[in-house]
């Protein structure tokens, strides 16, 4: 999830995983690791239903963190920005949660939040010299207050060296208490004639600003008067994904038309720059751009496996393949 710079993704908590496909039941992960061959659970855990029901996980857990610092920052510049998360993601001193916005999304959240203390924080950007602030929220999680405490610290010396102006607490922990009301905020958009849309992806560093701006290109080539949002959600060494929000107003004529068009010029412009899909997976609106990421031979295997498994096709039919 948002904290997976810090924990890992999910299917690397994996341990096993039991199925129950149309030729028996499958049951992957004898041994914390193993050389006997590829490694088949995340072949199931990434099937997206296609080769069986998923009836039982096994996961690697932590304790839940004792102490929790959440803090915002604000870096000059999208490229300033992706540099300071580079460096902090190869020097092994990220944040379990590190997510820098691009300037047109740290410029919406500023504007939902207009009152004197950001008119206040407008003026003490631009005295700090910060011409176009990216807003980036940085959280520890830990069993104490001394790792927490050093773990800032690491991070800290790194983003001082980009520039980074400190907001304070407040910011990240009103990110904290907030970040699951995107939903909501999106249906009542949705109810008042707004056309809501999120999409991801991810690229390595070198390619990841092309990829941000030709999606932008897309999506407003396409929609016309739209407001194109991105983050940074999630740091690698080698690269990072990129999550666009898009709101534009809804075509009242054809709002499905308008998403599909919308949809397959952002998936146009990742192809060949990005994956197709960094976590919401290909299901059916992904599925025919799977073969420019895999090869027309990877589609093949994923048949084959399917055809092992499930020789009728009647599990999940007509997704990802």
């Amino acid at each position: 999830g948002q904290a997976s710079s810090g924990y890992g993704r999910f299917e690397d908590m994996v341990t096993g995983v039991r199925l129950a496909t149309p030729r028996g039941e499958w049951k992957l992960g004898v041994a914390p690791a193993s050389a006997a061959g590829p490694d088949l659970r995340h072949l199931a855990v990434g099937s997206e239903g296609t080769l069986g029901i998923i009836t039982e996980v096994a996961l690697r857990v932590r304790p839940v963190p004792e102490v929790r610092r959440y803090e915002g920052y604000v870096l000059d510049g999208w490229e300033n920005g992706t540099a300071a998360v580079r460096e902090l993601a190869q020097r092994h001193v990220l944040a379990d949660v590190t997510r820098l916005s691009d300037v047109d999304e740290s410029e919406v959240s500023l504007a939902l939040n207009d009152g004197w203390k950001t008119k206040a924080l407008r003026r003490y950007l631009t005295a700090r010299g910060i011409a176009t602030p990216c807003l980036l929220i940085v959280g520890w999680e830990g069993a104490s207050k001394r790792e927490v405490t050093r773990r800032r610290q690491d991070t800290v010396r790194v983003l001082e060296r980009f520039g980074a102006v400190r907001i304070g607490a407040a910011l990240g922990e009103s990110w904290r208490r907030g970040r699951f009301s995107g939903p909501r905020q999106r249906d009542a958009l949705l109810d008042n004639g707004v056309c809501v849309e999120t999409l991801e992806t991810a690229a390595y560093w070198a390619e990841l600003s092309d990829l941000r701006d030709a999606v932008r290109a897309a999506l407003t080539a396409t929609l016309g008067r739209a407001i194109v949002m991105c983050h940074v959600s999630h740091a690698y060494e080698t690269g990072a994904s990129l999550y666009f929000t898009v709101l534009t107003a809804r075509d009242e004529t054809d709002p499905i038309g308008q998403w599909r068009r919308a949809k397959a010029a952002a998936s146009e412009a990742i192809t060949g720059l990005g994956t197709i899909t960094h976590h919401h997976a290909v299901g059916v609106d992904h599925a025919p751009y799977l073969a420019a990421e895999v090869g027309e031979i990877g589609v093949e295997v994923l048949r084959a496996a399917k055809k092992a498994v499930d020789p009728t096709g009647i599990l999940n039919p007509g997704k990802l393949l």
